[in-house]
């Protein structure tokens, strides 16, 4: 419970947490940066870092001159691509076994059903919009291994959801993270990053399955 506790605070206040460690780490905040976006794009059991909200605090840090703004959209964009590549590849290797897996502390099978109901109904553009929705951005490239999407098309979508996710949601803080409003209401804009693509993301589910089950 204290770990939950921990990391919901750090998603929420994330533009302090980051703050604070440039300030006090430096240039080793671009080696963070690369390790979370990584992680949670490339290892389907950690499904929860803050990935969009944590975009958008580096692109207002980048507005203000904390931080090198063309060198974090490389940089993170780098992660994100072989993130999904890495997640893809295991999901490849894993093949269609994984769905007699079962619900565990470290397989979130709900997740999976979901992501692999949102692959079905819309394919290889669930690569693409997945970045930007919690949760499913880590399954689908996972799904897309299991489903043996061909390498050569996974990683056309896998470089344009990449780029559109890290270039878009930097790019916007950058540009809108500043303004005194959206600093003084910063919690609430996270929490609907959070919140407004999950909704999305189990409606596309539902309506997979309502029209397999059709």
């Amino acid at each position: 419970m204290e770990i939950i506790t921990t990391l919901l605070d750090f998603v929420l206040h994330v533009d302090k947490h980051l703050e604070a460690f440039v300030a006090t780490y430096g240039l080793w905040v671009y080696a963070l940066l690369f390790l979370i976006i990584f992680v949670e794009t490339g290892v389907v059991v950690m499904p929860f870092l803050p990935g969009d909200s944590l975009l958008f605090v580096v692109g207002a840090m980048c507005g203000v001159g904390l931080m090198n703004y063309p060198l974090v959209v490389g940089l993170l964009f780098a992660a994100a691509v072989l993130g999904n590549q890495t997640n893809y590849t295991v999901g490849r290797a894993i093949g269609p076994k994984v769905f007699q897996w079962e619900n565990s502390r470290w397989f979130n099978k709900a997740a999976f059903d979901q992501a692999h109901a949102f692959y079905e109904r819309y394919g290889g553009v669930t690569i693409v919009a997945a970045r930007f929705m919690p949760f499913l951005r880590t399954f689908a490239p996972f799904v897309a291994g299991v489903a043996q999407m061909t390498r050569a098309k996974f990683t056309f979508f896998d470089v344009v959801g990449g780029a559109l996710w890290v270039g878009g949601i930097v790019t916007v803080g950058y540009f809108f993270g500043n303004i005194p409003w959206v600093k003084l209401h910063l919690d609430k804009i996270i929490w609907a990053m959070i919140f407004v693509p999950g909704l999305l993301v189990g409606f596309g589910a539902w309506r997979a399955r309502s029209k397999g089950v059709a």
